[in-house]
C-alpha cells in the first residue's frame, strides 16, 4: 500500500492547500485552516487536457471548504498535469485534433480515449483514498463524496460503481456508450449536468447516461448553451447537494464567481 507524502503547503483565506504524491500519482488536498476534528471528503475528477490544480478545480474546492468544511482532493488523471505521457496518449490526441480539424464527430474518439484513461486511473483513486482516509483529520469513518465532469464522469462513473464509499456524487456531460452499464450498478444519490444545446453530445445521449443511473435520487440539470458553457452557478448547486448529503455546516447561499 503506497503512503500519501505531502510535498507543499500553503494557506489563504481560511484554506490551507497541500500538494501531495501517493505512489507516483500527484495530487492536491484543500482543507479548512480551522474547524471540526473529522470533516467529509469530496474527490474531484479534472476535465480532459486540464490537472489538478486547473482554475475550475481550485474554484470548486474552496466553495466547498470555506462554506461547508470539507475536505477536497484532485489526483492528476493519467497523462495529464505532471503525469508522463505515452506514445499512445499522443497518437489519441493528435486523433482528436485532426477529427476536429475535418469537422467529423469527436464521441467517438473522446469516448474510447477516456475508456482507456479510466481503467488506469480508477485504482489509482481507490489507492487515493485509501492513503486519505489514513490521515487523522479525514479518517475511514467520514462520508466521501465524488465531483466530476467531462472526461472526470468517464472517470468516476466507473470509480463511484465499484467504490462503496463514495455516498453521493456529481456527475456530467458524457457520451453513455461505455458508461451506461457501469450507471446500472449506482445507486447512491446523484446530481447531472447537461448542455442542452451542447455540439458534441446530442440530448438523446445525455438523457440515456442520466437515465441508467439506478439511484432513486437523481437530478437532471439541463442548461441552454453549448458543451463549454456549463453556467458557473452550478458549482453552487453540487455545494448544496453535497451539503445536503455528506452533512455540511449548512446549505450554502448561492454565488456566481466560480
Amino acid at each position: 500500500m503506497n503512503s500519501l507524502q505531502f510535498t507543499t503547503e500553503s494557506s489563504s483565506n481560511g484554506v490551507i492547500e497541500r500538494e501531495f504524491t501517493v505512489g507516483d500519482v500527484p495530487g492536491v488536498l484543500w482543507s479548512p485552516a480551522s474547524g471540526a476534528d473529522r470533516a467529509p471528503l469530496v474527490l474531484m475528477g479534472h476535465g480532459g487536457g486540464n490537472h489538478k490544480k486547473h482554475p475550475a478545480m481550485a474554484g470548486r474546492a474552496r466553495l466547498l471548504v470555506t462554506l461547508c468544511g470539507f475536505h477536497v482532493a484532485v489526483i492528476d488523471a493519467p497523462a495529464h498535469g505532471d503525469r508522463p505521457v505515452t506514445a499512445h496518449d499522443e497518437e489519441e490526441v493528435e486523433n482528436l485534433f485532426r477529427a476536429r480539424a475535418a469537422g467529423e464527430p469527436e464521441g467517438p474518439i473522446v469516448v474510447r480515449y477516456n475508456d482507456h484513461l479510466a481503467k488506469l486511473a480508477v485504482p489509482e483513486w481507490r489507492a487515493t483514498l485509501d492513503a486519505l482516509q489514513a490521515l487523522t483529520e479525514i479518517g475511514t469513518d467520514g462520508p466521501v463524496g465524488y465531483f466530476g465532469i467531462n472526461m472526470g464522469t468517464a472517470i468516476g462513473v466507473p470509480l463511484v460503481a465499484v467504490e462503496p464509499r463514495i455516498t453521493a456524487a456529481v456527475f456530467g456531460q458524457h457520451w453513455p456508450d461505455t458508461l451506461a452499464e457501469k450507471a446500472k450498478h449506482i445507486t447512491i444519490p446523484i446530481e447531472y449536468d447537461m448542455q442542452w444545446d451542447d455540439e458534441h453530445i446530442s440530448r438523446e445521449d445525455s438523457l440515456a447516461l442520466f437515465d441508467a443511473f439506478a439511484s432513486k435520487e437523481k437530478s437532471l440539470h439541463a442548461n441552454t448553451g453549448r458543451h463549454k458553457e456549463l453556467p458557473r452557478f452550478e458549482a453552487d448547486s453540487a455545494v448544496r447537494f453535497f451539503a445536503r448529503h455528506l452533512g455540511g455546516a449548512a446549505t450554502p447561499p448561492a454565488r456566481t464567481d466560480v
